[in-house]
Parts: structure tokens; sequence; C-alpha cells
């Protein structure tokens, strides 16, 4: 399933790399400002996707399995924005209308399709193990911060433990579309690519509402 997902995402996944604040943050020239912003955000995203599948979980295990707390990434997106921006954060910073509406879609995944909460996860959270090492070493050089202080959503442990992670999320990312398959044979194979193809189709969704969102906070104004 992970593999399917790298193969029909990768266009995007390159064009959300190269995209507003995040194409920014890959050449070294995000300011502090900027990258407070885009933790904002991203806070909102995660406050909204951490709810949804804590909700979700009480009804389908496996996107508890997928998610386990270490994964949560809300407190340690709270510790850094504490650190860089200070205690009124969450009053200074401003959550674009285009985080509110991926805020907003996933409640909504949540409530109607919460399976398709994996997709999502997917992106975001092996996104951050995949990436997250060499995005803290560039942020500590970038914005001159002292090792380790700032960088906490990039933080998960030693290196044995994220590959761990990642294996443990890619194995339980191939439950995902069984979790709500049928008893009858036939109709559980049928339920089982409808699901995954819909899985995928969010998959792409949500690198759309993500390059939406680095374009967003690249507009002018956004990051004074």
């Amino acid at each position: 399933m992970a593999l399917r997902l790298r193969e029909a995402t990768r266009t995007l996944h390159t064009e959300v790399e190269r995209a507003g604040v995040m194409r920014q943050l890959l050449h070294g020239s995000l300011s502090r400002s900027g990258y407070c912003a885009l933790l904002r955000n991203l806070h909102a995203l995660y406050s909204s996707l951490e709810a949804a599948l804590q909700h979700a979980g009480t009804t389908h295990p496996v996107l508890r399995e997928l998610v386990p707390p270490v994964l949560l990434r809300v407190p340690a997106l709270e510790q850094d924005l504490l650190l860089l921006q200070g205690p009124g954060w969450a009053q200074e910073l401003a959550v674009t209308q285009t985080a509110r509406d991926y805020a907003l879609h996933l409640q909504q995944l949540g409530q109607q399709q919460p399976l398709l909460l994996a997709a999502h996860a997917y992106v975001r959270y092996l996104g951050d193990l995949n990436g997250g090492q060499m995005l803290a070493t560039r942020l500590t050089r970038q914005l001159q911060l002292a090792p380790g202080a700032g960088v906490a959503f990039y933080s998960f442990g030693l290196a044995a433990p994220v590959d761990a992670l990642k294996q443990a999320f890619r194995q339980c990312l191939l439950r995902v579309p069984h979790a709500s398959a049928p008893y009858d044979p036939v109709e559980a194979t049928a339920a089982h690519w409808r699901l995954e193809n819909a899985l995928v189709q969010e998959a792409c969704d949500a690198f759309v509402r993500h390059r939406a969102l680095f374009e967003a906070l690249d507009a002018p104004g956004q990051q004074a």
C-alpha cells in the first residue's frame, strides 16, 4: 500500500517540495518568522488530524495502531512554537484559510470516512520520519538555534527507532484497506480495492492541499 501511494504521488511530492515556504526551507532562505508561521499552520492540521484519528481509533483500531502516541506531533509543535515565538504564539500567528479548510476536511473525514484519514497520516507522519533529521539539522544551522532547541517537531529518537517506526507504519498501512471488509469473500475483495483506490486519491488530494498551503504561506504579508 505504501509503495502504491508513493508511486501515485511521486510527481505531486516533487511539486510540493518546490512550492512556497517549503522551497525556502529546503534552499536555506526561510526566515524565523516564516518558519513560525509554517509551524502554526501545521499545528492546526495536526490538531484536527490527531483528534480525528483518536476518535476514529475507537471503532477502527487499525488507525490507533497506525499512529501510536510516539508519532503524535501536536505537543512537539507547541514546544517549538513556545520557544521560537513565545507564549502568545496562538494569538500572534495567523492560520491561513487554506489550513482552516484542510483542517475542516480532516474533521469531516473523521465523521464520514474515517479510514481515509490513513492517507493523510501517510503524507504527514511518514514524511516527517523520512525527512525529519535532515530538516532539523538544516533549521538549526539556518535559524542559528542551539543544538536540539526549536526542532522537537522532527525528533523521534535515535535512528534505529525511527527506522522501526517507519517499518511498523508501512506494515500497518497494509491492513487499512481490509479494515471494513464484509464477510462475503467476493464483496470483501471489491471493498478492498474500492478503499485502496480511495486512499490513493485522498493521498493525492493531501499533497495538493499541502502545495496550496505552502504557497499561501509564501504570499505577501504572510511572513511580516
